[in-house]
Protein backbone atom coordinates (compact mmCIF):
# COMPACT_ATOMS: atom_id res chain seq x y z
CA UNK A 1 0.00 0.00 0.00
CA UNK A 2 1.57 3.66 -0.82
CA UNK A 3 0.48 4.88 2.36
CA UNK A 4 2.42 2.06 4.50
CA UNK A 5 5.77 2.59 1.70
CA UNK A 6 5.72 6.36 1.98
CA UNK A 7 6.31 8.99 4.87
CA UNK A 8 2.55 10.60 5.73
CA UNK A 9 3.23 14.22 4.42
CA UNK A 10 4.35 12.42 1.11
CA UNK A 11 1.35 11.42 -0.20
CA UNK A 12 -1.40 13.37 -2.33
CA UNK A 13 -3.86 13.22 0.60
CA UNK A 14 -1.83 14.53 3.30
CA UNK A 15 -2.84 17.63 4.85
CA UNK A 16 -1.33 18.63 8.68
CA UNK A 17 -4.90 19.67 9.62
CA UNK A 18 -8.41 18.78 7.69
CA UNK A 19 -9.52 22.68 7.73
CA UNK A 20 -12.54 22.31 5.50
CA UNK A 21 -13.63 18.99 7.36
CA UNK A 22 -13.33 20.32 10.64
CA UNK A 23 -14.90 23.84 9.87
CA UNK A 24 -17.74 21.70 8.22
CA UNK A 25 -18.20 19.82 10.70
CA UNK A 26 -18.20 22.24 13.81
CA UNK A 27 -20.40 24.69 12.08
CA UNK A 28 -22.75 21.62 11.61
CA UNK A 29 -22.29 19.81 15.01
CA UNK A 30 -21.95 22.83 17.46
CA UNK A 31 -23.56 20.82 19.93
CA UNK A 32 -20.09 18.97 21.74
CA UNK A 33 -22.02 15.84 22.36
CA UNK A 34 -22.90 14.78 19.29
CA UNK A 35 -21.01 11.10 18.70
CA UNK A 36 -18.79 11.20 15.37
CA UNK A 37 -16.92 8.54 13.60
CA UNK A 38 -13.94 9.76 11.25
CA UNK A 39 -14.17 7.31 8.64
CA UNK A 40 -10.48 6.21 7.12
CA UNK A 41 -9.20 8.88 9.62
CA UNK A 42 -5.80 7.15 10.26
CA UNK A 43 -2.81 8.91 11.09
CA UNK A 44 -4.74 12.31 9.98
CA UNK A 45 -5.11 15.17 12.94
CA UNK A 46 -8.96 16.07 12.82
CA UNK A 47 -9.85 13.86 15.81
CA UNK A 48 -6.77 15.72 17.43
CA UNK A 49 -8.37 19.12 16.51
CA UNK A 50 -12.33 17.65 17.54
CA UNK A 51 -11.06 16.43 20.90
CA UNK A 52 -9.27 19.41 21.46
CA UNK A 53 -12.49 21.40 20.49
CA UNK A 54 -14.37 19.79 23.64
CA UNK A 55 -15.78 16.85 21.36
CA UNK A 56 -15.58 13.48 23.16
CA UNK A 57 -17.73 11.03 21.92
CA UNK A 58 -15.51 10.12 18.99
CA UNK A 59 -14.25 7.09 16.88
CA UNK A 60 -11.94 6.83 14.23
CA UNK A 61 -12.29 3.67 11.48
CA UNK A 62 -9.17 2.61 9.18
CA UNK A 63 -7.86 -0.70 7.46
CA UNK A 64 -4.45 0.10 8.71
CA UNK A 65 -3.44 -0.61 12.34
CA UNK A 66 -0.28 0.77 11.84
CA UNK A 67 -2.19 4.02 10.76
CA UNK A 68 -4.62 4.22 14.11
CA UNK A 69 -1.21 3.16 16.31
CA UNK A 70 0.21 6.31 15.03
CA UNK A 71 -3.13 8.66 15.94
CA UNK A 72 -3.12 6.78 19.50
CA UNK A 73 0.61 7.59 20.31
CA UNK A 74 0.19 11.08 18.79
CA UNK A 75 -2.86 11.59 21.56
CA UNK A 76 -0.87 10.02 24.36
CA UNK A 77 -3.35 9.65 27.31
CA UNK A 78 -6.14 10.77 25.78
CA UNK A 79 -6.57 8.48 23.12
CA UNK A 80 -7.62 5.99 25.99
CA UNK A 81 -11.19 8.26 25.27
CA UNK A 82 -11.41 7.42 21.38
CA UNK A 83 -12.90 4.57 19.93
CA UNK A 84 -10.51 2.96 17.34
CA UNK A 85 -11.51 0.81 14.73
CA UNK A 86 -9.37 -1.39 12.30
Amino acid sequence: MVCQAKAPDAISWYRPHLDTSFDLITAALPNRDVTIIDIGGGEATLIDDLFGQGYRQLSVLDILHSAINVARQRLGIQAQLVTWLA
